[in-house]
């Protein structure tokens, strides 16, 4: 097969689909792969790189697309981007359609087979391709916290792990997943006062024997959000429903209860964000400030760290992409059923419930795709 990877092209995205060395497997396995020049400047490989690792360089993203039989990217494809997809051609990625009604029309249009890495699942319920984003997001949703709380940035001025004789910083995560778990490691461990609140008693229990006291658990009720976020120095957002918008659990109201100067870290933001106040910011411009209270809401957070990122999710990408790549994505979803989960958008039609509800379109279930 003729695999494709180009540049990013959202602000200050550094990622890029394929590594030299996941260009290198996948010649090793007979695939032709054409990478557009300058595809991984960010993350410090060269076209000389790829070249030796088996790739054909070419000149521009049209190229790439024009040739490609399968596109390997990081983020959605941009507007122009979607233009140059064709019928049947397979686009592998971040999808995040439930928050995007205008690339889920294109997309649609353009009669590609579209493969949403977050939501491929795996055996135990998870979602792999996901994981090592959030991981990068929950730990960085800390880092771009502490820098907010900083009186230059509009902030409190508050040092997160305090001094001693000065009590530290609380600090909020909503929810209690892959980011949230994550965010609050790293809050711990910078000696912040962290509550996590999150709603499934499992996942409750599970987070108050890892921490054992360094992070307190709370269960997410609507009057312990409000009574958590009054007394916040800084709120994690990291709710997700696989697929599906994120609910808004925060209310512009609820900002009138907060500390001025308190901090928003949207990593939500992707799908459509969890707080009411939030919209879509990139690293050039991170933040603004509504009724005192500072919004980040970064929508590609790990692309700021992008070697650590990039090599983290080549390594969950890869093997599926070579399982297209090798047999077909056809024959890749009927032996893999936790790929076809990934299956958001084939041939005009849209197969992944949410986003098929979330925008009014009729649901072509990915099952019946493959019978």
């Amino acid at each position: 097969m003729r695999v494709g990877t180009v540049k990013e092209t959202k602000t200050h995205e550094y990622r890029v689909g394929l590594t030299p060395e996941s260009v290198q497997d996948l010649t090793s396995q007979g695939h032709e792969v054409l990478v557009e020049s300058g595809a991984g400047d960010g993350i410090g490989a060269t076209d000389t790189d790829y070249q030796v690792a088996g790739a054909q360089v070419l000149g521009t993203a049209a190229e790439v697309f024009a040739a490609a039989e399968m596109i390997v990217k990081v983020k959605e494809p941009s507007k122009a981007e979607r233009a140059m997809l064709r019928e049947g051609q397979i686009l592998y990625a971040y999808l995040h359609l439930a928050a995007d009604a205008e690339l889920t029309r294109d997309l649609v249009r353009s009669g590609a087979v579209c493969i949403a890495y977050e939501t491929v699942t795996d055996a135990g319920g998870g979602l792999p391709l996901l994981k090592p984003m959030s991981q990068v997001a929950g730990r960085m949703a800390i880092q771009a916290g502490a820098t907010a709380l900083q009186k230059e940035h509009g902030g409190r001025g508050v040092l997160l792990g305090g001094v001693p004789g000065v009590l530290p910083a609380k600090v909020v995560v909503i929810g209690g997943g892959m980011v949230g778990a994550n965010a609050a490691q790293m809050a711990a461990g910078l000696g912040a006062d962290v509550t996590i609140l999150e709603r499934n008693a499992e996942v409750l229990e599970k987070l108050g024997l890892h921490f054992e006291g360094r992070a307190k658990t709370r269960y997410s009720s609507k009057a312990n959000l409000a009574d958590s976020i009054s007394q916040a120095d800084l709120v994690i957002g990291a709710v997700l429903i696989p697929g599906a918008a994120a609910p808004k659990l925060v209310s512009r109201a609820m900002l009138g209860t907060m500390k001025k100067g308190a901090v928003l870290v949207d990593v939500a933001i992707d799908q459509g964000g969890c707080f009411e106040t939030s919209r879509p910011t990139t690293h050039a411009d991170p933040t603004y400030i509504v009724d005192g209270i500072v919004h980040y809401c970064v929508a590609n957070m790990p692309g700021a760290v992008a070697r650590t990122s990039t090599y983290a999710l080549n390594n969950v990408t890869l093997p599926l992409a070579s399982a297209i790549a090798d047999l077909g994505w056809q024959e890749a979803m009927r032996r893999n059923p936790h790929l076809l989960a990934g299956l958001n958008v084939w041939k005009g039609h849209v197969t992944c419930p949410p986003v098929a509800s979330q925008h009014g379109y009729e649901l072509l279930p990915a099952e019946t795709v493959l019978a």
